[in-house]
């Protein structure tokens, strides 16, 4: 059961009313992780500004899936899981890439070095090695882009940790988690 109550859009007021009318224009639904947020509407907002700006960023939109993907799996995220399988359809990953973004892996060694590097700053908490920052490097990637990374990660940290507490009802194709 869901901890935290989702807000229904048509009786949301004032600030959420207007994010939520936002989510809604702009991608045809109001998903419950934004429905849930907007019990704060400066958590919402601020949500929906840090990935409005990762969006525009150096990072195409499949490896932003891809990331999201990897750290929903290493945070047992069933919510993100779910969400960021059917936005990574979307944006144009296939079956194999979807199930091997979960596994912090991919046959592009670019991505695999990105991914990998995505699920260290995970299990790690950003204490990452020197060696593993260079290897993102020596895979191509900028220090702007190895910053979108991170920031990538902290953003997907956020929701899976607000899912976990909040126990947000799963409104996208449901993904199961692996047995651990």
């Amino acid at each position: 059961m869901q901890r935290l109550k989702a807000i229904d859009p048509k009786e949301a007021t004032g600030k959420a009313k207007e994010l939520l009318d936002g989510v809604k224009a702009k991608i045809g639904m109001v998903p419950n992780l934004m429905r849930t947020f907007a019990n704060s509407p400066a958590a919402l907002e601020g949500y929906l500004n840090f990935s409005g700006a990762l969006g525009g960023g150096l990072l195409s939109a499949k490896l932003r899936e891809q990331i999201a993907l990897t750290v929903a799996d290493a945070n047992s995220c069933e919510y993100c899981l779910s969400a960021h399988t059917a936005i990574g359809k979307m944006v144009g990953l296939d079956e194999n890439e979807l199930v091997a973004s979960r596994r912090a892996t991919a046959s592009n060694a670019r991505t695999d070095a990105a991914l990998k590097f995505a699920h260290q700053i995970v299990v790690k908490r950003g204490e990452v090695l020197d060696s593993e920052v260079q290897a993102v490097r020596e895979a191509g990637y900028s220090d702007g882009e190895i910053t979108e990374i991170v920031a990538h990660v902290a953003l997907n940290i956020f929701t899976n940790y607000f899912n976990h507490v909040a126990q947000t009802v799963v409104d996208f194709p449901k993904v199961t988690l692996a047995a651990a």
